[in-house]
């Protein structure tokens, strides 16, 4: 499945553009002091919409079929998925309809329908959402952008990994491993992917809360299985995986390393990424500097790169966290 993914990801990071940006490999000094790894901030939040998730809904919207997209899209999200379905619909003139949570992010919310995109919010569990939103897509023949069961989403996140491999060998770093954090899984199956073919002596280091860990349960049992899901900062990896999804086979595939992390080293991480380059990130970009800052002794004096996924957090859960 994975040398197929290749191919779809190699393609879209060639067509995506110039809609999706290149958002820049940095080094960053303090960090990489603080670690006694030589750290690279892959920066993804600022890709449009804060997320890297603009990158899959353009590359899954742009192979649609045109009569299809004319009843339009519905997709599923906490936030950052709906976001960047709701910019890849407007840029391509095409309705969009978003199903959430009751208990989303408002602030994520509001950006959502700030791009024009119907919101319908269910007071249930985010995986029931989910199947909810897929039974409504075939009811009303609208396409159906899936955060991360779908090949054409997860090739159009892989080119994440694509962009970090290139821009290393144009700074002529070696990167010993590449840290993501994992929800549904289609980030770290793409970027996987992308450094399995590209770069195959790097690690790939999928990255949990320890209060949301469905996708990391799964793997661990070989199949799939329900796990509880606590509450949690990083609310961009929170919830359940379909008994279905590519992600499960590919993840376990491309994964070298798995870890988990506290709400305290989360919000340490956070706090920590704010003083040392300034930048004020979501929680599910936390899990990933969590775990690298964790793992750090593994890879003293080595190159890794922490993909930070997000931005997309209120001020005021921001400062509550890293205070």
């Amino acid at each position: 499945m994975t040398k197929d993914l290749f191919a779809r990801i190699q393609e879209a990071h060639k067509a995506i553009r110039p809609q999706a940006a290149v958002t820049p490999l940095t080094y960053s000094p303090m960090l990489s002091k603080a670690s006694g790894c030589e750290v690279y901030l892959k920066c993804e939040h600022l890709q449009h919409t804060g997320s890297f998730k603009f990158r899959g809904a353009t590359n899954k919207i742009r192979l649609l079929d045109p009569a299809t997209l004319k009843a339009g899209v519905l997709t599923v999200s906490s936030g950052n998925h709906g976001q960047g379905v709701a910019l890849a619909g407007k840029v391509a003139g095409v309705p969009v309809t978003v199903y959430t949570t009751a208990s989303a992010s408002p602030a994520k919310i509001d950006a959502i329908r700030a791009l024009g995109a119907e919101v319908i919010a269910i007071d249930d569990t985010g995986l029931a959402v989910e199947l909810e939103a897929g039974r409504q897509a075939k009811a009303k023949g609208m396409a159906f952008v899936h955060p991360y069961n779908d090949l054409d989403v997860i090739a159009g996140q892989g080119t994440v990994g694509v962009e970090i491999h290139e821009q290393s060998k144009e700074l002529s770093v070696d990167l010993a491993a590449v840290f993501s954090s994992v929800g549904g899984g289609g980030l770290v199956s793409g970027v996987g992917t992308a450094i399995a073919n590209l770069s195959p002596k790097t690690k790939v280091i999928g990255c949990w809360p320890s209060a949301s860990t469905a996708l990391y349960s799964s793997i661990k049992a070989g199949k799939i299985v329900e796990s509880e899901e606590l509450e949690t900062i990083s609310d961009g990896t929170a919830g359940g995986i379909e008994p279905d999804t590519v992600t499960f086979d590919i993840g376990r595939e491309v994964i070298s390393e798995m870890d988990l992390v506290s709400e305290e080293e989360i919000k340490a991480a956070m706090k920590l990424l704010a003083q040392t380059d300034r930048w004020m990130v979501e929680g599910a970009a936390g899990v990933a500097l969590a775990s690298t800052l964790k793992m750090a002794p593994q890879y003293q004096g080595r190159a890794v790169a922490v993909i930070l996924c997000g931005r997309n957090i209120k001020l005021e859960k921001f400062v509550e966290a890293v205070k």
